[in-house]
């Protein structure tokens, strides 16, 4: 029998697998920015395993891996798990002259590991989640150049575990924020508008003196009214977003100016990008978003559509609506899978560029318009994205 896994005491093992369940990384697919780090952590150490590792408690997981196969081992046959007890970097040049490793099943068996380097993923409060660790078959050593080079992607795993869990923190406070505002907004009008009421009352047998006092306390009262529903509004914005000012505009020049921005980058990939106007356009919309939300979505078209491929960009009115189409023969979406796309640090394809947080910017913007999205796509047949924007 090998040495079952160490742990650390109780209490901190408990704060350190609480810490690691709040990041929301565990069982979440595969991304491009992971699987580059793994990629370069394999080139660099000169290894033919690279594995970013999640020590969970009853198991290790692997964001990305490279050279192993599997997306997670039990915590009994775990190096990292001995490895998040180290300080810094836990190195062990052969596997089979250490007492810790010498009889586990991944040493005597397949696939027979020999050597092996982590460094910790540490939260800002100094608890070890895993490692980003290189894996041989052969025993070895590193350099002090490729330690530096682990330590420096296990940062940059870090970085990016930081820059999702700040970004959920901010979206829960956006809509706590919002229902507390809702609430609060019903309770104040309502005294607010007892009072307009009082004051249409009292007007009843008033001389007329006090009829214009009562006008003016009125239109007063009444543009407090309509400014504290304002305010309200942008600050409970749909999804905690804050919405524009929107107003009615020809959104013509906007789906123009956009096809313009992207017409070089369809030459260069190359691409065939067309532009249709198909009739004139009004909407009450936001020209600045709505340029944003349009840029993300055919950047996102253009991205995942292979060289010789087709986009469109339609505009049409229908029905009084104004319609915008983003039409491409790309590499399409899975129809069961759509709503996931539209999350943050989510991606088509994990070797594209990019966060993934391009469909995540156009789902809030959408919003924020009060625009309608619909999507009809099917794998390996393109995607056509119906962007509807409210009525002019």
């Amino acid at each position: 029998m090998h040495p079952s896994a160490a742990k650390l005491p109780p209490h901190i093992e408990a704060r350190r697998v609480e810490s690691l369940h709040a990041y929301g990384i565990l069982d979440t697919p595969v991304e491009a920015v992971f699987e580059d780090i793994t990629r370069i952590a394999s080139a660099v150490c000169q290894t033919p395993i690279a594995v970013i590792t999640l020590v969970d408690a009853e198991r290790q997981w692997f964001k990305s891996e490279v050279g192993l196969g599997v997306r997670e081992t039990p915590l009994e046959t775990s190096i990292c798990a001995h490895a998040i007890l180290e300080h810094d970097v836990l190195e062990v040049p052969d596997t089979t002259r250490d007492a810790r490793f010498a009889s586990n099943p991944l040493v005597t068996g397949d696939p027979r590991l020999r050597f092996y380097a982590g460094a910790l993923l540490k939260t800002p409060d100094g608890l070890p989640l895993g490692t980003v660790c290189v894996l041989d078959t052969r025993p070895r050593s590193l350099t002090s150049g490729q330690i530096d080079t682990l330590r420096a992607l296990s940062r940059q795993v870090m970085a990016q575990l930081e820059l999702r869990r700040l970004l959920a923190e901010a979206h829960a406070v956006s809509e706590h924020r919002a229902r507390v505002l809702a609430s609060a907004g019903h309770d104040l009008k309502t005294p607010l508008r007892a009072a307009l009421y009082a004051i249409r009352r009292t007007r009843v047998g008033a001389s007329d003196a006090q009829r214009q006092t009562l006008d003016s306390a009125e239109q007063e009262l009444t543009a407090i009214d309509q400014t504290f529903g304002e305010l309200i509004a942008s600050a409970t914005g749909r999804g905690g977003f804050v919405p524009p000012a929107l107003q009615a505009i020809d959104v013509v020049p906007v789906v123009e100016q956009v096809a313009a921005a992207w017409a070089r980058a369809a030459a260069r990939k190359p691409v065939a990008f067309e532009l249709r106007i198909e009739s004139a356009c009004r909407a009450r919309t936001h020209a600045g978003l709505l340029d944003t939300l349009l840029g993300n979505l055919v950047s996102n078209a253009f991205k995942y559509t292979p060289a010789g491929g087709r986009v469109e960009l339609v505009c049409r009115q229908v029905h009084g609506l104004a319609c915008i189409d983003v039409v491409d023969t790309g590499i399409g979406m899975d129809p069961a899978r759509v709503e996931g796309y539209f999350k943050a640090f989510q991606q088509g394809d994990a070797r594209s560029e990019g966060l993934g947080i391009g469909l995540w910017i156009v789902r809030q913007t959408a919003e924020a318009l009060a625009a309608d999205l619909d999507v009809a796509s099917a794998l390996g047949e393109g995607t056509r994205i119906t962007l509807r924007l409210p009525s002019a």
